[in-house]
This record gives structure tokens, C-alpha cells and sequence, in this order.
């Protein structure tokens, strides 16, 4: 009886000093900006969390704004939810540079939906951009990685922007304020099972 009361102390001296330690970062957090997000790495669900936390912005009643690179004009769940909830939406429509193998057409389809995410950019009523896929223009060269950067440091005060895809260059990596890598695993597609609607697209 004794020795499971000296656990039961033993552990709410630690989940305390747990709490101060935390109480501690909450205190010293307390400057207030847009935050620059990345979200990278050659793992599933990227994107994911990037439309997940457009989703947590809307419910809180902020206006947020998608641009997707790459993909193309077939169905994105995230997209025909999120549209009827608001969200504005652009996207590339040219699907991956592997299938159109037209360099010149997705040049041009990269830099035009780099213009309404300059536009997005310079809104400050727009309070979340996410900027899906973007890492891949950079890394093909389709956009000018100085223009992109001089745009995100150019935005509105509180205007919050993710960036998402593999390979993020590491001037974006710097300049962000978060970054998380996602890592592979294990996935059911390298092993011959079909992508399903509704959990891969």
C-alpha cells in the first residue's frame, strides 16, 4: 500500500514539474504574428495536414484560401468541402509534370496561379494561404524561388501561409516559422493496394 502511494506521489511530482515547464513556454510565448508553416518530407500526408488545419481556421471563423500546384481537375474531397464552406480556391489543373511532359504549358500554369497567390498574398482580409504543393515549382525551376520568398515576407502582419510538398528548399526552411517532416513508413500503394477515394484523394 505504501509503495503505490509513493508512485502515486512520485507521479504527480513529475506531471507538476511537466505543468511548470509548460506553464513556463506559455508565459514567454507571447508575440503575435502570422506564422509561416512547412510542411515537407517524402511521407503520405502533407497536403492532409496542411487542408486540416485550413478546416480548424474556418471553424474558428477565419478566412483562409487554397492554391494547389500540381494537381489536377479531378475530384479532391478537401476541395468540394471546403469550397461550400467558403474557402477560396485556384488550382494548377495541369495534374503532375510526368503526365502532361509539356515543360513550356506547365511553366505558363504554374506562373498563372502564381499570380492569384501573390494576390492572396498581398489581402489581408485573408487570414490563412495555403500554399499546397508549392515545393515542387521551386525544385523544376517553374517559379522564381526570390519572388516566392519576397512574397511571404511581404504579407500582412497576421497573415498566416503553409507550404507544402517534398523536398521544400531550404531558403523556405529557414524562413519558416514551423517546420514539420513527414517520413515514409509504410504505405499500402507500395504494396500493390489500389489508392482509395476518400482516404488517398
Amino acid at each position: 500500500m505504501a509503495n503505490e502511494k509513493d508512485k502515486e506521489q512520485q507521479h504527480k511530482q513529475r506531471m507538476q514539474r511537466t505543468k511548470e515547464k509548460v506553464d513556463a513556454k506559455i508565459e514567454n510565448a507571447q508575440q503575435e504574428k502570422g506564422l509561416f508553416i512547412v510542411i515537407t518530407g517524402n511521407g503520405k500526408g502533407k497536403s492532409t495536414s496542411g487542408f486540416g488545419t485550413v478546416a480548424r481556421a474556418v471553424g474558428h471563423g477565419l478566412n483562409a484560401a487554397v492554391v494547389q500546384y500540381i494537381k489536377g481537375s479531378w475530384a479532391c474531397g478537401e476541395r468540394e468541402l471546403l469550397a461550400n464552406a467558403g474557402v477560396e480556391f485556384h488550382v494548377m489543373g495541369t495534374g503532375f509534370t510526368w503526365n502532361t511532359q509539356d515543360k513550356a504549358s506547365d511553366i505558363a500554369a504554374a506562373n498563372k496561379v502564381w499570380q492569384e497567390s501573390k494576390r492572396l498574398l498581398n489581402d489581408p482580409h485573408i487570414d490563412l494561404v495555403l500554399l499546397d504543393e508549392l515545393t515542387y515549382m521551386l525544385t523544376y525551376k517553374y517559379l522564381d524561388l526570390d519572388e516566392v520568398i519576397q512574397a511571404i515576407e511581404n504579407r500582412p502582419k497576421m497573415q498566416h501561409v503553409i507550404v507544402t510538398g517534398r523536398a521544400c528548399h531550404r531558403a523556405l526552411i529557414d524562413l519558416a516559422d514551423t517546420v514539420s517532416e513527414v517520413r515514409p513508413v509504410k504505405h499500402a500503394f507500395d504494396a500493390g493496394v489500389k489508392a482509395q477515394k476518400g482516404i488517398d484523394w
